[in-house]
Formats: structure tokens, sequence, C-alpha cells
């Protein structure tokens, strides 16, 4: 399907340049053979050439330039000009095609169609001394082409938010390396669902796994919305050391009338108990341990537990991304002393976006 839509599960190679952050570790999980949900990326070719073709990129080049980085509105109206021209700005009908073609062949796995995540995928994502993944717009369950349509061409609109401009500029991160990737991702109808970390955060510790873990779809617990069980467990022996149970008072869950995730108040009795079994919570630190060998370091994982899905089938691993705030410190004497190639990392889980409409 040319250079445009690459599959998860297609083998292709994990490209940061063709794929962006996200999308290249969805490939690469999924090559592994980790249970990673099923989807596709809209490359950074199909983005280039849309830029280009259309006559954008001059023009977000110029105004660009007009920016002052510590002028918080004229950045502000920078992007937002930016963003409201490539929204606007018509895709060839033959890329069209192709994202139609994916998208049909991704609900042909299924018995009906599905919901989908549309998730920003920037090139700029995941290196070692940038920790900005999240600053562009992640959306959930969206139903129907239209809906994937719109929203794909909102993300490639969400490179130019204010933070990422301000970000980049202050980081020297050059424009002409920037691209973006979007990945199309069959949603998780999640029981309960969260992150974690194959160190301590709290100090390092690389003996240790830590679980922050809510009910339903997991973006309440990134953002910090609602206060998880956290869990820290000894990595080796998989016995937890230390646990604390979180109000959890929220959740995000999928209303069947609208079509949409909603926010939803947790009853007392479930706030009150632990939303992972003992079984699931073995579970999901094995995964972490699976995904920190993959990598190499310490890893930051995305997880969720599906409902859709039986017992002992349903934990999926939503995204994989390099611990930074330990392992950079730890690595910084070796690597000033002998200088290494750029290589994947950095986390941030930032400026995510639900929409509710399109469908």
């Amino acid at each position: 399907m040319n250079d445009s839509i690459v599959f998860f599960d297609s083998g292709h190679a994990p490209t940061l340049e063709l794929l962006g952050g996200k999308c290249s570790s969805l490939v690469s999980m999924t090559t592994a053979g980790m249970p990673v949900p099923p989807g596709f990326a809209v490359t950074t070719a199909a983005f280039d050439r849309f830029v280009d073709g259309s006559g954008l990129r001059e023009e977000i080049r110029t105004a660009l330039a007009e920016i002052d980085p510590d002028d918080v509105e004229c950045v502000d109206r920078v992007s937002a000009r930016i963003r409201a021209a490539i929204e606007a700005r018509e895709v060839p009908d033959d890329m069209h095609g192709l994202l139609k073609e994916a998208y049909d062949t991704l609900m042909a796995r299924f018995p009906a169609e599905v919901p989908v995540a549309v998730r920003s995928s920037a090139t700029a994502e995941d290196l070692p001394d940038a920790s900005f993944a999240g600053q562009q717009d992640t959306y959930l369950w969206l139903t129907g082409y239209p809906a994937v349509r719109e929203h794909v061409r909102r993300c490639w609109a969400s490179l130019y938010t204010s933070r990422a401009i301000t970000y980049r500029l202050r980081n020297n991160i050059p424009e002409e390396d920037l691209s973006m990737s979007v990945a199309v991702q069959k949603m998780v109808d999640a029981r309960a669902s969260g992150v974690a970390m194959t160190l301590d955060p709290a100090n390092g510790d690389r003996s240790k796994i830590v679980i922050d873990a809510s009910w339903g779809v997991g973006e309440m617990v990134v953002s910090g919305q609602v206060t998880p069980d956290n869990i820290l467990l000894d990595k080796v022996m998989l016995t937890v050391v230390a646990e604390h149970v979180g109000d959890k008072h929220a959740e995000l869950v999928p209303d069947a009338s609208t079509g949409s995730l909603v926010e939803r108040e947790v009853e007392p009795g479930r706030r009150a108990v632990r939303c992972l079994t003992d079984d699931e919570l073995l579970a999901v630190a094995t995964l972490a341990k699976r995904a920190e060998k993959h990598y190499g370091c310490p890893q930051d994982i995305e997880w969720a537990l599906d409902t859709d899905l039986p017992a002992g089938e349903n934990l999926l691993l939503l995204q994989s991304r390099p611990e930074t705030v330990h392992s950079v410190a730890q690595s910084a004497p070796a690597a000033a002393a002998t200088p290494k190639s750029p290589g994947p990392t950095g986390f941030s889980m930032t400026g995510l976006t639900f929409s509710l409409t399109g469908r």
C-alpha cells in the first residue's frame, strides 16, 4: 500500500523517519509478538506529500519566521494560523483513497465496525535530549471513516500547537527535520488500565516496578485526573513491596447511546478496592519486564485490560517509551566521556484530546 500506509503487523522496519516515535514503537512491539491492539500508521511520507503538494510548506515557514518565542500571544496567533491552514486545505483524492482502503482493511478484521483511536506520532518524539511526546493530539473512540479522516488531519495540524512550537524553538530542533505520522488503532474498551515503570521513579531503583492502575480508559491516570492504585513490586520476584489503594473517583467508559467516551463517577465499593487482581498485577509486571528486555533500557508503558477479550488474553500494551529522568542522569557521565549516536528515548504524556464529534 505504498509508503503512505504501514500496518503495525506488516513486518516493516520500525523507522523513526517514516513512522515517528509512537508508530515506530507500535510496529516494533507488534513485530516482537507483544499484545498490541491492531492498527496502521499514516506515515510521514503522506504528511510530507500533503504539505508540499498543497503549498503549505512555504506558508508554514513564513509564519514561523515571524515568531518571538518569548511572546506567548505571538506564538498562539501563529499556531492558530498554521493549524487552521492545515485543517482547511484539501487532501488529494488519491490520499483519501489510500486511507479509506487501510481503514476498511482494518475493519475487516472484526465482525462489525469498531471504534478507533487516532494518535499523533511526530518524528521529534522520543529523542535523547527531548521529552515532549504528547505535545500533539490524541483522539479517542472515533467511529466511521469520516471521523477518522477528519482527525488524521487534526493530528497533522497539532504538530504546530503553541507548546510544541515553543519547545522546538527553545531547544533548537530544526523545522527541516520535522514531520508527522498518525496511528489509527483499534480502541480498547478498558475495564482497568494505567501505566507501569520498570524502575522506581522516586529514586531510580532499577530493581523495582511501579504500577499505577485505575478503572476505565487510562487517560485519566496519565493526565493525573484521578488518584490511582499505586503498587511497588520487586522486579525479580514480582512480589508486592508496598501498595496504596487510590480513590479512583471517576472513570472514562463508552456510552452506547452517544457512541463516545463519557466520564462517570465510580461507586464507593469499587473505589475502596484495588482494581487489579493478583493475577492481573503479575501479568502487567511481566509485560513491563518484557518491554524493558525488548528495548534494553527502563520503560514507561501504557497498558489496558480489554473487556472484549477473555481473561488471560485481555492485557494489551498500548505504548512503551524509555524512561528518561533517571536513565539519562545515570548515563550522563559516560555519555560525556564517550559521545554516542542518538537513539530513541523520551517520555511525556500531556495534551490529550477527547473528541466527541463525528460519530
